[in-house]
């Protein structure tokens, strides 16, 4: 048994091991990188940004993963309403072949429990658990049992919600998420296409740590890391969000009409 006296120094704490996400400002507020072992939360700011919320999670566990495989689980309304997983999206973020193991579970109750135990496997990168709406079972005390399970084995469990509100939980971070116009590809580039994915975050929440700050990101799939994705949005190629109720052709209208007054 070993005794400490009361005037010693407490012995120090494993230090928690970080992903840097190349995003440099970023990962100083979150004091080096998202944290290993421990439950982020990913809202999706709106309905409409459902896929880039998923886009945002996928990136960032694939970044987090390594060369450890990753656990997606689903619940069915999430697969039903966000639609197919597709391999093929997963590799051109930078996922390798036969890196996923996707689940859809039926009920929430499934779907929490096979989360637990997927953080019970060290093997594992991280574990993705993707909700629809309102999870009354996923409370604080499952949220606990999540950071625990976390914890012990080390695997990152990264929770992307959608068309939900954030409520108290164990999380370490939580996330907002909205889609961001891509940078056109150059001119050389065939039909000058979008570029790489774009993100606009907000860290909305960090325990023992600063929070409110945004910053728009692109996902660079060789090297598995953001960068800053901020540019001139006007540039022709870049492929920007549109109100459902408008049609693309009256928002390229308005703006013409804006240029031609000016």
């Amino acid at each position: 048994m070993r005794i400490i006296n009361a005037h010693s120094p407490l012995p120090d704490a494993p230090p928690i091991r970080r992903w840097s996400s190349g995003m440099e400002a970023m990962d100083a507020a979150l004091g080096g990188g998202l944290a290993h072992g421990c439950l982020h939360e990913i809202y999706a700011a709106e309905v409409g940004d459902g896929a880039a919320a998923a886009g945002f999670t996928l990136a960032a566990a694939t970044g987090m993963s390594g060369a450890k495989p990753l656990l997606w689980l689903r619940s069915r309304r999430a697969a039903g309403a966000l639609g197919v997983f597709q391999g093929a999206g997963w590799a051109e973020l930078g996922g390798a072949p036969g890196g996923g193991l996707v689940g859809v579970v039926g009920d929430t109750m499934g779907l929490l429990r096979a989360a637990v135990d997927g953080l019970r496997c060290a093997a594992l990168g991280a574990v993705v658990v993707e909700s629809w709406g309102v999870m009354r079972e996923l409370d604080l005390t499952a949220s606990r049992r999540f950071a625990l399970a976390a914890e012990q084995s080390g695997v990152p469990l990264l929770l992307l919600r959608v068309d939900a509100a954030p409520s108290p939980s164990a999380a370490r971070t939580r996330w907002q998420v909205a889609a961001a116009p891509s940078r056109p590809l150059p001119q050389a580039g065939p039909g000058h296409a979008p570029g790489a994915p774009c993100f606009d975050i907000t860290l909305l929440r960090q325990r023992s740590g600063p929070s409110g700050q945004s910053w728009r990101l692109e996902w660079d799939r060789e090297k598995c890391q953001f960068r800053d994705g901020q540019f001139h949005e006007a540039l022709s190629g870049a492929v920007v969000p549109v109100p459902l109720d408008r049609s693309a052709p009256d928002r390229a209208g308005d703006r013409a009409g804006e240029r031609h007054a000016a």
